[in-house]
C-alpha cells in the first residue's frame, strides 16, 4: 500500500483538494490505479446537517453517503466513485472508539488519542487503501497544520509513514503560501518556512511543498524554499492563479510532478505515457470559448458560490462541450420578491433553481419559475427547484393558487408536494433522507430520453418530500408531464412542460455525476437551449 498525504499551512483555502486531485489525475494519466480519501477534523459524523454558508455544498455519493464537497472535485478529476468510508471525520473516529470502549475492546485500559484514536484513524485509511485495490491512495489532510483540531491526523500520518516505510510508501505534499508583498512584487517565503517548521515539529518532513502564489515562483524564491525547508529544488511546485481548476493539472505535469511521484514511490518503471490529450482538448475549450451564455441561478445560499459548487462545475463541463463560457449570474431569491423580476431576470438565457431545504426564499424561487415558464427561457430546477416548478404550474396554471408542499405549509388545501411516506415521524436529521444512487425510468420519446439516450438511469438523490399522488394526473392532464418515474412507477422523478422550448426538472441531482467530458445530461441540455434561446433573440 501507498499513500501521498496532502497537507496545508499558513492559512485554508490554498487548493489542497485541487492539488490532491490533480496529482491523482496525473497518476491515472500513467495508467496507475489512484484512490482518494478526505480528512475532516470536525466533530460532525458527516457534512449532512452542515451550514451551506460555512461549509459549501454537501456533496452526495452513490452510497448515500453525504460528505465534503473536495471528494466532488475527486470523483470529477479522477473519475471516481468513491464512498461514505473515502471521508474520514473527527466524528466517526470518536464515535468508533467510544463504542469500542463501551464494548470492552480496550480491555480496561485508559482511553487516549494515542494509540487508540490515532490506531482508528489508521484503520480506516489502511481498510480504504486495501478494499480499493488501487496502487496509490491521496489523503487529503484538512484544516491547517497547528491546528488542534488536525494534530491527531498528523500524528496519525507520521506514524503510517513509520509503518508502512517512509522511504517509498509514504509521501507528504505540503501545500503553503508565498504572498508577494510591496509594490517591487517581493515574494515572500518566510510563511513557508514557518509552515514546513512546525510540519516537521511533529515530525513530518514534505517530500514536495507546492507554492500558491498570485504569480509563478521566482528561481530565487524556489531555491531559497528549497535550501530552508530541506527539499530538492525539483520538488518546490509553483501553482500560480489559473484561469480554471482544470489547468492545475497541467501545470503540475509541466513541472514533472508526477516523474518525481514514481521515481521516489518506486512505482515500476516510469512511463513515457502521458494520456493528457483529451484533458488538454477540455481545457482548451474552457479558457478559448467561442461564445457565451448568461443563466440565472435562484438561490438562498448565492452569497457563496461554493454552495453550489457541483452546478458551476456542470455547467463548466457542458459548456466546454459547446466551447461556450457559462456565465452564472447569482440571484438571491428573496430579491425577486422586493424588485421587478425584470430587473433581475432580463437579458439572461436560461434559469436554474437548485436543491435547498426550508421555507426562506421559496416564493422567490416561485417568481423565476414562473418568469421562466411564462417567457419561455429555458428552465432547469433540481430537487428543491423540481418541486418549486410543480408548485408554481399548479398555482398558475391549474389555478390552485395556495397550492404549496407541506414542508412550507402543513396546512395548504392543495398540497402538490408532501412528505415520503417512510420520513413521517423521522425526527433525526443525518442521514435519515432518501439518500444515493437511485434508478429512474424514463419515458421513450421524452426530451429526457433524448438527453439521455436511454430509458434507464441512475442519478443521485437528497430529499424528503415528493409530488402528491393525488394530483399527478390533473397535473399531467394541463401539460406538465412526468417523464421519469422511479422503479416502481410511483414516485415522480423527471417533469416537462408541454409546449415549452426547454423546461425541465428532476427530482434527483444530476450535478453530482457530471464529469469532464461526458456532462450532466440536464446541464448539457438547458446550456443547448440557452445558446439557441440567445441565437433566437439576438
Amino acid at each position: 500500500m501507498k499513500l501521498i498525504f496532502v497537507s496545508g499551512g499558513v492559512i485554508s483555502g490554498l487548493g489542497k483538494g485541487i492539488t490532491a486531485s490533480s496529482i491523482g489525475r496525473l497518476l491515472e494519466s500513467r495508467g496507475i490505479k489512484v484512490s482518494a480519501i478526505k480528512i475532516d477534523p470536525y466533530l460532525n459524523i458527516d457534512a449532512g446537517t452542515m451550514n451551506p454558508f460555512e461549509h459549501g455544498e454537501v456533496y452526495v455519493l452513490d452510497d448515500g453517503g453525504e460528505v465534503d464537497l473536495d471528494l466532488g472535485n475527486y470523483e470529477r478529476f479522477m473519475d471516481l466513485h468513491l464512498t461514505r468510508d473515502h471521508n474520514i471525520t473527527t466524528g466517526k473516529v470518536y464515535r468508533s472508539v467510544i463504542e469500542n470502549e463501551r464494548r470492552g475492546e480496550y480491555l480496561g485500559k485508559t482511553v487516549q488519542i494515542i494509540p487508540h484514536v490515532t490506531n482508528e484513524i489508521k484503520r480506516r485509511i489502511t481498510t480504504v487503501a486495501r478494499e480499493s485495490g488501487a496502487d496509490v491512495v491521496i489523503v487529503e489532510l484538512g484544516g491547517t497544520v497547528g491546528d488542534m483540531e488536525s494534530m491527531p491526523f498528523l500524528e496519525a500520518a507520521r506514524q503510517l509513514g513509520r509503518d508502512l516505510g517512509r522511504e517509498e510508501n509514504v509521501m507528504f505534499v505540503h501545500t503553503t503560501l508565498i504572498p508577494i508583498m510591496g509594490s517591487v512584487g517581493e515574494e515572500k517565503t518566510k510563511p513557508t518556512q514557518h509552515s514546513v517548521k512546525e510540519l516537521m515539529s511533529i515530525g513530518i518532513r514534505p517530500d514536495i511543498i507546492v507554492g500558491r502564489c498570485s504569480e509563478p515562483i521566482s528561481a530565487a524564491a524556489r531555491a531559497k524554499i528549497a535550501m530552508f525547508c530541506d527539499v530538492p529544488e525539483e520538488a518546490v511546485i509553483s501553482t500560480p492563479d489559473a484561469r480554471s481548476i482544470y489547468e492545475v493539472p497541467l501545470n503540475l505535469e509541466r513541472q514533472g510532478v508526477a516523474d518525481y511521484i514514481i521515481d521516489k514511490m518506486k512505482l515500476g518503471p516510469m512511463t513515457t505515457r502521458r494520456d493528457m490529450d483529451s484533458w488538454e482538448r477540455f481545457v482548451s475549450r474552457i479558457v478559448n470559448p467561442r461564445r457565451e451564455v448568461t443563466i440565472a441561478l435562484v438561490g438562498k445560499y448565492t452569497a457563496l458560490a461554493d454552495s453550489y459548487l457541483s452546478h458551476l462545475e456542470a455547467f463548466t463541463h457542458a459548456g466546454a462541450a459547446r466551447e461556450c463560457k457559462v456565465r452564472i449570474r447569482f440571484i438571491d431569491s428573496d430579491d425577486l420578491l422586493k424588485e421587478d423580476p425584470e430587473k433581475l431576470l432580463g437579458g439572461i438565457h436560461g434559469v436554474i433553481v437548485p436543491g435547498g431545504f426550508g421555507i426562506r426564499g421559496v416564493e422567490g424561487k416561485i417568481v423565476a419559475a414562473r418568469y421562466a415558464r411564462e417567457n419561455m427561457i429555458p428552465f432547469l430546477g433540481v430537487c428543491l427547484g423540481f418541486q418549486i416548478a410543480t408548485i408554481e404550474f399548479c398555482r398558475h396554471v391549474l389555478g390552485l393558487g395556495m397550492a404549496s408542499s407541506t414542508e412550507f405549509d402543513p396546512q395548504t388545501p392543495d398540497p402538490v408536494i408532501c412528505i415520503m411516506g417512510e420520513q413521517i415521524g423521522v425526527t433525526d436529521m443525518g442521514a435519515t433522507m432518501r439518500l444515493g444512487a437511485q434508478d429512474v425510468a424514463i419515458t421513450e420519446g421524452s426530451r429526457a430520453h433524448a438527453l439521455y439516450g436511454t430509458a434507464r438511469i441512475s442519478e443521485r438523490h437528497r430529499h424528503r418530500y415528493e409530488v402528491n399522488p393525488d394530483y399527478i394526473q390533473r397535473m399531467e392532464d394541463a401539460g406538465w408531464r412526468f417523464t421519469g418515474r422511479s422503479e416502481c412507477g410511483t414516485r415522480m422523478e423527471i417533469g416537462e412542460l408541454e409546449g415549452h422550448p426547454f423546461f425541465v426538472a428532476s427530482q434527483f441531482h444530476p450535478e453530482f455525476k457530471s464529469r469532464p467530458g461526458s456532462p450532466s445530461p440536464l446541464h448539457q441540455g438547458l446550456v443547448d437551449a440557452a445558446i439557441a434561446y440567445k441565437e433566437g433573440h439576438d
